[in-house]
């Protein structure tokens, strides 16, 4: 499907925030996504991942959540910088921010005001704590996002303790040999959505590490990655219609 990709910016109460939208070229309206970076930043991994989300039929924004940080965009090898980044960032903040992006693309025709969110390592976790508190996004895929059963800052509520206000159902994915995500912690997750009583399916990739999505890091799983693709565009197309 032929896209249209552009830069964006949408107001925030902390500024110009820049955004990242891609969209099919004609048609509509189409179901709309929030595609939410990895800690390393809005880098062009991400910006391919919304292309490809673009491609399959669906309106995908990526917001820069970094931009109130100058040098906001790390390499994969730059772990340190990505945490000081990643810890420059509240839940209160985020959640505002991936407001002003959802309200963005309702402003635009070719977009249904139903939203999914997805997101990958820190964005997973994001992906998730916006289904929880938005109620325009009607479900959520996070890959392997770490801390949604803990507090983003100390005196805290963790993402998982909102689990009653989704609106719709989640698909989440984790690897087995994630290091910073261990099993009790997916374990943790599941029962978490299960005991608010909604519909989740957890799939732990057993021989994955953290990143196994992504064509840059030394974790991709190809076999995986390509499993969970079609899985996600299926699982949105059918719970954003």
């Amino acid at each position: 499907m032929e896209t249209i990709r552009q830069e964006v910016t949408v107001s925030t109460a902390g500024g110009k925030m820049p955004c990242y939208v891609a969209r099919p070229a004609g048609g509509g309206p189409y179901p709309s996504l929030v595609v939410v970076m990895e800690a390393f930043g809005l880098n062009q991994n991400i910006r391919n991942i919304t292309d490809r989300f673009a491609a399959e039929g669906f309106v995908a924004i990526s917001p820069n959540l970094y931009f109130r940080s100058p040098d906001n965009v790390v390499g994969y090898d730059n772990l340190p910088g990505a945490i000081k980044l990643m810890q420059s960032l509240t839940d209160d903040q985020i959640v505002a921010d991936m407001t002003a992006a959802i309200d963005y693309v309702k402003t635009l025709k070719e977009a249904k005001p139903k939203f999914g969110t997805t997101g990958f390592c820190m964005g997973g976790r994001i992906a998730f704590l916006t289904a929880v508190h938005n109620p325009d996004v009607y479900a959520a895929a996070p890959f392997y996002g770490g801390g949604m059963t803990r507090a983003g800052q100390p005196g805290g509520k963790a993402p998982t303790d909102y689990a009653a206000n989704l609106k719709g159902p989640v698909l989440a994915f984790f690897g087995g040999k994630d290091a910073f995500i261990p099993v009790a912690e997916v374990d943790k997750f599941r029962d978490a959505l299960n005991k608010a009583g909604k519909p989740a399916e957890v799939v732990l990739y057993a021989d994955a590490d953290h990143g196994f999505m992504c064509e840059e890091r030394p974790s991709f799983h190809p076999e995986h990655a390509r499993e969970a693709w079609p899985k996600t565009v299926a699982f949105f197309k059918q719970n954003l219609a």
